[in-house]
């Protein structure tokens, strides 16, 4: 029963949330799921990975929910989406791997860290060069490929990571989070499928399927395909800076949570 309630409550949190920022949710999802795992008894060695696996599967569908929400305000900068995505979706598949070898600690405060420095620039007043603009094809082959293996290996959906390259590169805030959001469900469905592919034979409890564990993605998933269309709606009412300071705001408390945790 407190799992249930523990699941039910996150979902409704990471969806709102994935909507409104386009994170995918995870950013709340894989710490959330580490305390939860961890009070459900589950192995140590296997929570942090199965955390980020369960997320990403839940992302599939809090994207899904949050993509087409933001299609429908025609708010996805498609050139950038089309650029993106094939090597988005390669470098989420190859975390699932990667992430199988490296240890619980070097993994959780990894995340940790690159979580912190993404809300500090967020919530800075920092302001890019207005002379920039997205790089070449070489240059924007390298972002999508670093985007996907560090969102994978974070189980976050990839909204932390390219969104903040966006805006690096001036497209709007309110632009980056719809096209985030998009190319979040390609890359969620792909790194899923490499984290059941390398935890095959390896699942950590009953109803897992490789890394991913089963109850809780149904649970958290229901809430979060309910919520994101409200967060989609949220992110097109509150200015661009007030939604650029959100964003900081809930990375530096997850960053801070993860970081204790592990340490």
């Amino acid at each position: 029963m407190d799992m249930i309630l523990a699941c039910s409550a996150l979902g409704i949190v990471a969806g709102i949330l994935a909507g409104m920022l386009g994170i995918g949710g995870g950013v709340v999802i894989v710490p959330a799921l580490v305390l939860i795992l961890s009070a459900q008894g589950f192995p140590s060695e296997f929570i942090v990975i199965t955390a980020v696996a369960t997320s990403l599967c839940t992302i599939i569908f809090t994207s899904a929910s949050a993509a087409r929400a933001q299609i429908k305000r025609q708010a996805v900068d498609w050139v950038i989406f089309r650029l993106w995505a094939p090597t988005v979706v390669t470098g989420s598949f190859l975390s699932g791997f990667i992430a199988a070898r490296l240890p619980t600690i070097v993994l959780e405060v990894g995340i940790a860290l690159f979580l912190l420095m993404i809300s500090l620039i967020m919530l800075s007043r920092w302001v890019p060069d207005p002379k920039r603009t997205m790089p070449g094809k070489v240059g924007t082959t390298g972002l999508g490929l670093f985007s996907g293996v560090l969102s994978g290996l974070a189980g976050i959906g990839g909204g932390n990571v390219m969104v903040p390259l966006m805006v690096f590169f001036n497209v709007p805030m309110q632009r980056a989070v719809a096209t985030s959001s998009t190319l979040g469900f390609p890359l969620a469905v792909v790194a899923t499928l490499g984290y059941i592919i390398s935890g095959w034979g390896r699942s950590p409890a009953d109803w897992s399927l490789g890394y991913v564990y089963l109850p809780a993605v149904a649970l958290i998933a229901v809430f979060t395909v309910m919520l994101a269309p409200v967060g989609v709606a949220l992110s097109h009412r509150i200015p661009a800076p007030t939604l650029k300071r959100c964003f900081g705001g809930v990375l530096l408390v997850v960053a801070g949570r993860m970081l204790f945790t592990a340490l």
